[in-house]
């Protein structure tokens, strides 16, 4: 059948054939459109609009790609901006800031200090910071009675009968108003073990060192076993004291601060009308040996962690009861003390008693009874973090922190630092806000919980970012103290920062203005002057007690620590409930100059290491370092070391190696193309990730999360840093251990350990593809 109207013999112009071919050829043309217009894409992408890998003119000369990069990228940043910075820090704003910080009590965990952190908080906020975070941590924290006086802590003297002849009182005196504050906390031991003893002798062991035992065993018949001793401050950390008086089978220790240390003498002329320590003042502090965490070791203390029972021994915790005093209470408890009073004069402090080694009281019947109730409490510690985003690098971080923590007051130890920390954060904030600077890499402010405690704050942090701050971090600046006394500058560092921490003082003036000292520098100089070369200043090698430990030991971050110090380094109101606004507004630094310079350098130090194209390190310094520390070895322990097989030669064999690597890397850098981003990177890579090379991942010998093999606290003295670390902890007095053969082999394979690392960090330093061959 036919459809009405078509022709069998003609197709009609609408036919679905017709169609077809219609669009056929549509779409075969607009696929050719497609594919030209995606080539002239690709082609003007390449040639026309992309930067290009290298660009060949007439005469076959190669432009690297870099060339087209804005100057914005290869560039150390506006000089102006250290003239603003340095002109914009208020030395008003930092005795403000000190004034509020001191003004109560803030002991970690408590409700005062959780407020000032939420403060800090909004002060970054609102000045500046691209990003605030608070990070809590529940960890375990350590207090003393405060509700119960009959069960207070306490240092008693009974009768036969147990009748109490004295007891010590449970608070310091009251000497200025501003002190009379109910939360103030009353002297304490953090982590003392609780518990009642009495002991019919009281011994009286100097500093409680090694060395004092030592004399005390040589020279007397005293037996410090199963005895109550007592120790003055001072010399070595709290901690130190108490695990040697456990050693010796002492069941309790009492810590007191002599004139001698703390009052220079005198017993008149002191607080509140001078630094000095009165009498009745006590100092308070931690004597656990271990950093962070007591409960979460060597992983930081999350919701998810894993916790010890508080039980565990394997805490190392003390177990025997502590508990410090003022000397007021020490001569009270002198006065009734027997045995010889023939002490060298290095034993004899000055306080106006007769100093006896001691034995049973005067009263025979008499004796000395330590009653602490200081228990272990979980509770929450928090971190405050503001961050300045860098404009280039934001993956590389410099960090500057400080603790936020007080025993008591705090207005020196730590609120000076925070004091200055919030000034420098302040106008850093500022430039950036106002869009007038943005660093090349990222700052990040940090403020630490629970430092008083043991660094517990940092110490978990880095434990939980360790993965992050080891690739990422370019240096930690620390402030603790940042004004202890007004005498001169004082530094530990690692020698990556040497360099441009003496050029910055260099260009700052001393601020005391003196014809003969007018550069910071020369002050410095003259002040703490270095050991070898007297022209210049001392910067010491960080041990421990502050912050920037776990950088060094758990992430090989190069660290500085900066303050303004007395001629000792110490203070004498250290930890007291006397460190007051008042004492250091009227006493210790009128007009805030001393914070003011200090504030300055850490501002140009962290300038410096977040804005300048090429981090500012010098590794030829630190090759310096070793070689002084291989001398020094040999000097104490060569010949000992060469008596047992250990070649001190092949140690200066690798130093030397060392150095010669240095010396090659630091030629390179100073030839470096400074418009050629990618090798200023790989050399910024190879100088930050240095320090990192002589991290021993096993820890030293018998201390798991001490893993510099260069730089670390002493074992027997926390405070103080010890080149070798390990291998000097395990000489310490070798020849008298019974177990020799066991510890020379811990020797002998530490000495290899040190031997391979100083090699491997070598090797970091080498051409990139060209790192094992062996120079």
């Amino acid at each position: 059948m036919h459809k009405k109207g078509y022709s069998l013999d003609e197709p009609a112009k609408n036919s679905s054939s017709s169609i077809f071919s219609s669009r056929y050829a549509f779409y075969v043309l607009a696929i050719f459109i497609v594919i030209v217009a995606t080539v002239l894409g690709i082609l003007i992408g390449r040639y026309a609009l992309c930067k290009t890998d290298k660009k060949v003119d007439n005469n076959n000369k190669v432009t690297p790609a870099w060339d087209n990069l804005s100057p914005y990228y290869l560039t150390d940043g506006d000089p102006a901006i250290r003239e603003e910075l340095m002109n914009s820090i208020d030395a008003n704003n930092i005795r403000t800031y000190l004034k509020g910080l001191s003004e109560n009590p803030h002991l970690a965990g408590t409700p005062a200090d959780l407020k000032q952190a939420k403060e800090l908080e909004q002060f970054w906020k609102d000045n500046g910071m691209d990003e605030v975070f608070i990070t809590p941590y529940e960890v375990l924290l350590s207090y003393p009675n405060t509700t119960d006086e009959s069960i207070m802590n306490q240092i008693q003297i009974l009768n036969g009968s147990g009748d109490i002849q004295y007891a010590s009182p449970l608070y310091e005196d009251i000497l200025d108003p501003s002190e009379n504050k109910s939360n103030v906390v009353p002297p304490f031991n953090a982590y003392s073990a609780p518990g009642i003893v009495n002991s019919s002798e009281l011994i009286y062991v100097n500093y409680g060192r090694v060395e004092d035992y030592r004399y005390i065993e040589a020279n007397t018949s005293v037996n410090v076993s199963g005895k109550i001793v007592i120790a003055r401050y001072g010399r070595i950390f709290r901690g130190d004291k108490v695990q040697q008086a456990t050693r010796h089978g002492a069941i309790g220790i009492i810590i007191y601060s002599d004139p001698a240390d703390y009052s220079n003498g005198q017993t008149k002329d002191v607080y509140p009308h001078s630094i000095w320590l009165p009498p009745s003042g006590t100092q308070r502090g931690t004597v656990k040996k271990t950093d962070g965490d007591p409960l979460t070791p060597g992983y930081p203390a999350t919701e998810t962690a894993y916790r010890l029972k508080e039980n565990d021994p394997s805490m190392n915790l003390p177990t025997i009861p502590v508990h410090p005093i003022g000397y007021g209470i020490a001569r009270e408890l002198f006065a009734k003390m027997t045995g010889t009073a023939n002490l060298p004069a290095s034993w004899r402090g000055e306080m106006n008693v007769t100093y006896r080694i001691g034995g049973p009281l005067t009263d025979t019947d008499w004796k000395v009874r330590m009653r602490i109730s200081t228990s272990n409490k979980k509770r929450t510690i928090h971190n405050v973090f503001g961050i300045i985003r860098g404009a280039i690098e934001p993956d590389r971080y410099v960090l500057m922190g400080n603790h936020r923590d007080a025993w008591v007051f705090g207005a020196i130890d730590p609120s000076t630092g925070t004091a200055v920390m919030k000034e420098i954060s302040r106008v850093m904030g500022n430039l950036v806000n106002t869009k007038k600077w943005r660093p090349r890499r990222s700052i990040i402010f940090c403020s630490w919980g629970g430092e008083e405690y043991g660094l517990i704050g940092s110490n978990e942090w880095v434990e939980q970012f360790v993965k992050n701050l080891q690739t990422r971090s370019v240096a930690y600046v620390n402030v603790d103290i940042a004004v202890g006394g007004n005498y001169s500058l004082s530094v530990a560092a690692s020698p990556l920062l040497n360099s441009v921490i003496y050029n910055i003082a260099e260009n700052m003036p001393s601020p005391d203005m003196q014809n003969t000292y007018r550069s910071l520098y020369s002050k410095w100089a003259h002040g703490h002057p270095d050991e070898d070369d007297k022209t210049k200043p001392r910067i010491d090698v960080a041990g421990s007690g502050s912050d920037f430990a776990p950088f060094v030991q758990l992430a090989g971050v190069p660290i500085c620590d900066i303050s303004y110090s007395t001629r000792t380094g110490g203070y004498p109101l250290y930890h007291s409930k006397y460190e007051t606004f008042n004492v250091v507004d009227k006493l210790m630094d009128p007009g805030f100059k001393y914070h003011k310079v200090v504030a300055q350098v850490m501002a140009e130090v962290t300038r410096r290491l977040s804005e300048e194209l090429l981090v500012p390190f010098v590794v030829t310094d630190f090759s310096l370092k070793l070689q002084q520390l291989v001398t020094l070895l040999e000097q104490e322990y060569g010949q000992l070391l060469s008596t047992n097989n250990i070649s001190i030669p092949e140690l200066h064999n690798v130093a030397n190696s060392f150095t010669k690597s240095t010396t090659s890397f630091q030629e390179h850098v100073n030839k470096l193309d400074m418009q050629n981003p990618y090798a200023i990177r790989m050399i910024n890579d190879q100088m930050t990730l240095l320090e990192k090379a002589f991290l021993d991942p096993q820890g030293l010998p018998g201390r798991p999360f001490a893993r510099h093999v260069l730089f670390a606290e002493s074992s027997v003295n926390s405070y103080a840093g010890s080149s070798f670390p390990g291998l000097v902890d395990a000489l310490f007095e070798i020849e008298k251990d019974p177990n020799q053969t066991q510890r020379w082999n811990v020797v002998k394979k530490h000495f290899s350990v040190i031997l391979f690392t100083i090699e491997s960090a070598a090797s970091t330093l080498r051409e990139v593809t060209k790192f094992m061959l062996v120079s």
